[in-house]
């Protein structure tokens, strides 16, 4: 029996630190948003923890965290100290947390068609932005039309 009760503990802890190392990410989308919905499951389904906090709207909290009003969009996330402007690819995230990049974060300006969370009938080209503190901006990757 104390061999049973070892290994159910040791399983739990396993599960336990398997889920604090997966990085969370705190998303503020207004409740009426769909397209939004669909970014958090994509997160989610790319191995990130979420918690959504609605907002009536998502101004406020890009300009406290510093987003540029050009690189706008529907929903504003915040991971590990970076922040995430709308319909960001999970991959980028990741390798934006795993290179430590020097940035305030990154962003899809607007809400382009195959972006995750606006999939649909095609996919326009878009890029992932770069941006800084100081305003500054640079591709950190393109997507092309499909």
């Amino acid at each position: 029996m104390k061999k049973i009760a070892g290994t159910i503990l040791l399983a739990t802890m396993l599960i336990a630190a398997s889920s604090a190392a997966e990085p969370v990410v705190t998303i503020y989308k207004t409740p009426t948003c769909g397209c939004c919905g669909k970014w958090v499951e994509h997160m989610r389904s790319n191995g990130f923890q979420v918690k959504v906090q609605e907002v009536s709207s998502t101004v406020e909290t890009r300009r406290k965290y510093g987003v540029p009003d050009r690189l706008q969009s529907c929903h504003t996330a915040l991971v590990g100290g970076y922040v995430i402007e709308g319909h960001v690819p999970a991959a980028d995230v990741q390798r934006l947390l795993k290179n430590k990049t020097k940035a305030a974060g990154l962003a899809v300006p607007g809400m382009p068609m195959g972006s995750p969370g606006m999939e649909g009938p095609r996919s326009d080209a878009y890029s992932v932005l770069q941006f800084h503190q100081d305003g500054t901006l640079m591709v950190f990757k393109q997507y092309p039309a499909k």
